[in-house]
């Protein structure tokens, strides 16, 4: 079976139909927000916004683009120019699938906020993807996943980190020579 990109068919959907994820770290600056909304004003949408679509809620929830979302959402002009209708193209991928695509597609183009991207590490942790696949999936090195997961404080998700043995307590006998 031969690959075809999602943008070949991107389909218009609803605003209604369409909702954010739970873990996307990226922010916006309001200087950009507005900066983005005069694009689309200006220009239209020239990028579809990227969806999974979760059959059992008949709803499109965002993969990437929640910004362009959001310009709809904020400016009634954009919304009666498009007849409340978004252009998305839908990938089909799991969860941890889709968490790594958003990541991808942010890292590209943005930054990130420090304890939402510690979430998403601790997330895909408990779904059972090893710092290699997080590292892989989504251009993290080991120092900067370490770093994300030293800010939740979770123990769970260092528990198959080798620790050195530097140190190790006294025992009586030793102490009492001393």
């Amino acid at each position: 079976m031969e690959f075809k990109s999602p943008v070949y068919h991107v389909i218009s959907v609803p605003i209604e139909k369409v909702e954010p994820n739970t873990y996307n770290p990226n922010t916006v600056a309001p200087p950009e927000m507005e900066l983005l909304y005069q694009s689309i004003k200006a220009d239209g949408y020239t990028m579809p916004i990227v969806c999974y679509y979760d059959k059992t809620q008949d709803k499109y929830v965002i993969v990437d683009g929640f910004h362009r979302y959001r310009v709809m959402l904020e400016h009634e002009d954009i919304y009666e120019r498009e007849k409340g209708m978004l252009p998305v193209s839908v990938i089909n991928k799991a969860l941890d699938q889709r968490m790594a695509s958003t990541i991808r597609h942010n890292r590209a183009r943005g930054s990130h906020d420090v304890d939402l991207m510690s979430n998403i590490v601790r997330e895909l942790h408990e779904l059972g993807r090893s710092d290699a696949w997080i590292s892989k999936h989504l251009g993290m090195d080991r120092d900067e996943i370490l770093r994300l997961k030293q800010i939740t404080g979770l123990a769970a998700l260092f528990k198959d980190v080798q620790f050195g043995k530097a140190w190790q307590p006294a025992r009586e006998e030793e102490t009492e020579e001393l």
